[in-house]
This record gives structure tokens, sequence and C-alpha cells, in this order.
């Protein structure tokens, strides 16, 4: 008997080790290495839903004003003042989320006149976490804004301010919903904005790899060279423009590249009514490379103002366009 038993004792201390063993593994399962861990917590990226403004220096803000009120037809709802009362910026006004900031603050004529480009998420603290779990230089907090909007600022690859921002209840923007919407804007949203681009893969890495941007077109001025590269916002429609192989350029040709672009049903309906408030210029409507109508104009310190109607009459050059 004590024999036979023996067998059955040397299976249940089996058992018992193998039981033991099983529970040890799986607490170490369960167990994440810090790696792991961090990014089991890192924040993800919150919606970016479009552009919000861009914001553009002027040495003569009564010009600007007749340019983008008396031409264009956008209204001022708001200005800001500086603590010693001077003005420190005015508000265009495109629609309730989109603006033209300007300051009067250009001081050489050399000068870029770009202060900087502006998107909008719906949860500027949850962003600036995720691009700082990511590398990005960010401020350690988001401090009070004089607007009452929440946001902040980082630099992009090549050097270029790129706000954030989240519209807030009690804003002085959000106090204009609805108001300051005249039928003389000569378009009601402004579909992107463009900046000079260096180094295509570094700027891809930020604004495709890191926030979510996606390539929707690409072409240049002939079928063998890519001169701009649309990326559009992850959560809607507007887009960010490459300007590419820009090499030194004068104020008239960084005008040109830091633009932006109003989209518009019909340009030639749009220079008609543009030629009637007074427009001068030498350009006429044109098919662009992307097949879409569009006019170029130029505000008093020679930033590019593009109209374009949103979908192509012909088949874009270089690449097919992306839904």
């Amino acid at each position: 008997m004590k024999c036979a038993a023996r067998p059955f004792a040397l299976s249940l201390y089996t058992l018992r080790y193998l039981a033991l063993l099983i529970a040890f593994t799986v607490s170490l399962a369960g167990i994440s290495s810090p790696a792991q861990d961090a990014s089991s917590h890192a924040p993800a990226r919150p919606p970016i839903v479009g552009v919000a403004h861009i914001g553009l220096k002027t040495d003569d803000m009564a010009a600007a004003r007749q340019f983008y009120t008396g031409l264009l037809g956008y209204q001022e709802p708001f200005s800001l003042n500086k603590s010693d009362g001077s003005l420190m910026l005015t508000y265009f006004k495109v629609n309730d989320r989109q603006y033209i900031e300007v300051f009067p603050e250009l001081k050489d004529s050399k000068e870029d006149r770009l202060s900087h480009i502006s998107f909008e998420t719906t949860d500027a603290e949850q962003l600036r976490a995720y691009l700082a779990s990511k590398g990005v230089k960010v401020p350690d907090k988001l401090g009070p804004r004089q607007d009452g909007n929440l946001g902040f600022d980082v630099t992009d690859p090549d050097g270029h301010d790129v706000e954030f921002m989240q519209y807030v209840p009690g804003s002085l923007h959000e106090k204009q919903f609805g108001k300051y919407l005249p039928e003389s804007r000569i378009s009601q949203h402004m579909i992107h904005v463009g900046i000079t681009v260096k180094d295509r893969d570094a700027a891809d890495h930020f604004y495709r790899d890191i926030l979510g941007f996606k390539q929707t077109w690409y072409g240049g001025m002939t079928d063998t060279r890519t001169d701009w590269v649309d990326m559009r916002v992850p959560e809607g429609t507007d887009w960010l423009e490459y300007m590419l192989n820009v090499h030194d350029p004068d104020p008239r040709v960084l005008g040109i590249m830091h633009h932006f672009a109003l989209g518009t049903p019909s340009v030639d309906a749009s220079y008609k009514i543009l030629l009637k408030r007074g427009l001068k210029t030498t350009e006429a409507p044109k098919v662009g490379r992307d097949g879409k109508w569009q006019l170029n104009l130029y505000d008093p310190n020679l930033t590019r103002v593009e109209l374009m109607e949103p979908a192509p009459v012909q088949k874009p050059c270089c690449s097919a366009i992306e839904k």
C-alpha cells in the first residue's frame, strides 16, 4: 500500500508545484515593463478639425482695413490692445470659427509678413499633452489667453509659429457666434493656408506622422517636379499647403508663398464683384495646375489671397486629388 501510494504523493506534489508555477507566470504577465506602461498611458491625439486663422503683419492698418473690409467684405468684431492701450491686433471674421488676424507690427520691408498659422482642436490641453509625449516642445501648461480661448504655440521644423486653439464658452469669439457675418463677404470659408517648407521629410514627420495630416494632392510647375503638397487636417476638409523649392525669397515671393485661400462657388462671379468694388489687378481668373479655377489677390503688404473653387473643372496635373 505504501509503495502504491508514492506515485499519488508525487503527483500531488507535482500538481502543487505546477499550480504555483502557473500562478507566478500569470502574475508576471500582469506586470508591464516601464515602456509598455508609459505607452498604455500616453494621451491620444484629440481631433484637429480645421484652419482657425492666419496671422499677418502690416505697416499700414488703414490700408489693411480697406482691403479686408472694403474689398473682401469682412467685418471686425473685436480687437485686442497692448497694456499701453495701443492696438495689438485686429480680427477680420470669415465665419464663426475662422479669422484673419492682422498685427500692426511690420517694421522692415524685408520682414516676413506671416506671423503664424492656427488650427482648431476640440481639446487644447489633451493636444498639448499628446505633443509633449511625442517629443515636441510645448508649454508646461496652458495659460490664460487675452481672447478667452485655450491654446498654445509650437514651432514646426521650418521655424513657423503654429498655434492650436480651442474655442471656449465666454471667449470673445464665442460671444460673437452668429454675428458679423454680412452678405458682403467674398467667401465664407478659408480652405487652406500655405507655408514654405525646406525639408519635406521633416515636415511630413511633424504634420503627417505626429499630427495626423493626410496628403491629398501634389503637383508642380511641370509634370516632373513637385512644388506643392496639400496636407488635409485629420478631422476636417481644410488643408495646409507645403510650398517647396523656395530659395532665398524676396518679400514679394515670400508673400506669394505664405498665403491663404478662400473658397468660393464661382471665381468668375467673385471676380466681377471685386471689380465693382474697385479691384485693381492685372491678373484674371485661371485654372490652376490642380484643375481648379482660381484668382490671386494681394493685400497691401504683398500677402497673396487666393480665391479658389472647391472642385476641379479639369484633370489635375501630377496626381489625383484624394477625397
